[in-house]
């Protein structure tokens, strides 16, 4: 269901080929993620400086933020040729065979979903990041061959949501590890606005304000939410995006004052009046609401901790005040007394 939420931060298949047209092509255009931006600058001058391959690249953190675009830029920038796949889609050994010795120097291969790779996939990958080369076994039983393939010194980018679920060799062999977070309010506009520019929406300031602040602090929702209002303005309100039509448009689509839609607020609703504002878990509340807990982890709990509306504590979750406010519930919980030594 997460796949059908507007305010999902996960790529729809329809919208790939608008999504590389909106894409940042290099680092000056590249909004937000000032400290990353920043590192990512000197990583790239330093190693084009030496001329050599940039080392492993790790980034991490909530879907939608730019990790992909991120590593496109790179690879643009060191002036190399990018090789994309994904965790999932490397099954076999000589999947990951094929597309390394198709690589060149200091060519970049990024892998997505990163934490996703099979274990016998991990340690293929553990000598092509650490010595470059790739031990290749052919034929079976006490006649198979161990081949020591040299690669090219190449750099490999991996992306994941979910860095815990990453095992510690293989987090340890990327040199460089950065974390993406949700934007805040005015680079966000500045997306919106880029936007709007490139997709030739008319819209005006107060406009660009309400469809960034509903954003949820993501590019891709923001990207999506344009057009949606985009289409609600062209419909009814002459093709211009004004605060009120943007408003109209995003209440039609259930998304209110701070991004949040309906599954959102059912699970902070399900947290504060079914369990008397938690703790509870994480698979309770997603068998309350019907929904996967995957989703409410990737999708919904991100961002809720963020706006601090919910805590994780060790026994479950909680909503805290800010959550009881937003719903307009009245918050009538005692604050913990302490406890006589």
């Amino acid at each position: 269901m997460s796949e059908e939420r507007i305010v999902s931060p996960r790529t729809r298949g329809e919208e790939r080929v608008q999504e590389v047209s909106l894409r940042p092509r290099n680092l000056q255009e590249f909004i937000g993620q000032r400290k990353v931006k920043e590192n990512v600058s000197i990583l790239l001058e330093a190693a084009k400086t030496r001329g050599e391959a940039l080392d492993h690249v790790l980034l991490y953190g909530p879907p939608g933020l730019g990790k992909t675009t991120l590593a496109y830029i790179i690879a643009h920038e060191m002036g190399v040729k990018i090789t994309v796949t994904s965790g999932p889609a490397i099954e076999r050994a000589g999947d990951l065979a094929a597309i390394i010795t198709n690589l060149g120097q200091r060519d970049v291969l990024f892998i997505d979903e990163v934490h996703r790779l099979s274990r016998v996939i991990e340690e293929r990958l553990y000598p092509a990041i650490e010595d470059y080369a790739l031990d290749i076994v052919i034929g079976k039983g006490p006649s198979a061959k161990t081949i020591h393939l040299p690669l090219p010194h190449i750099t490999v980018i991996g992306a994941t949501t979910r860095i815990a679920l990453m095992t510690a060799p293989l987090r340890d062999r990327f040199g460089v590890i950065y974390r993406l977070d949700f934007y805040d309010e005015e680079p966000m506009r500045r997306i919106v606005r880029r936007s709007a520019r490139l997709l030739d929406v008319k819209i005006d300031a107060h406009g660009i304000a309400e469809v960034a602040k509903r954003a949820r602090g993501t590019p891709r929702v923001a990207n999506r939410l344009l057009r949606r209002v985009r289409d609600y303005a062209q419909v009814r309100a002459d093709g211009v995006i004004t605060e009120e039509v943007a408003r109209q448009a995003l209440a039609m689509l259930e998304i209110d004052s701070l991004g949040l839609d309906e599954i959102d607020r059912r699970v902070i609703e399900t947290i504060i009046i079914k369990f008397s504002g938690g703790p509870v878990g994480l698979d309770t509340i997603a068998a309350s609401i019907s929904e996967e807990a995957d989703t409410i982890m990737d999708v919904c709990e991100p961002y809720l901790l963020q706006l601090g509306f919910i805590d994780r504590t060790s026994r479950g979750r909680v909503a805290t005040r800010l959550a009881y406010q937003h719903l307009g519930i009245p918050y009538d919980k005692e604050p913990p007394r302490p406890r006589l030594l």
